[in-house]
């Protein structure tokens, strides 16, 4: 068994208010991995389908609003 000899680096840290945190405390970040599922969701209905639905929400009265005409 090996060591090493690992120094301990102080960590200094300032209080700064952050402009991007809303009111709530968070960055709002996590809409940026869910951007592509409406577009993923809209595409399965296609191929599933053959109709394609530009609109968002996709709902069954739109895909079979666009097969009956």
């Amino acid at each position: 068994m090996t060591r090493c000899r690992v120094t301990v680096n102080p960590v200094a840290s300032r209080r700064q208010p952050d402009p991007y945190i809303n009111s709530l405390g968070v960055r709002g970040i996590g809409e940026i991995g869910i951007t592509g599922v409406p577009a993923a969701i809209a595409n399965a209905v296609y191929h599933a389908t053959g109709v394609r639905v530009r609109d968002l929400p996709v709902t069954l009265d739109k895909v079979m609003g666009v097969r009956q005409a």
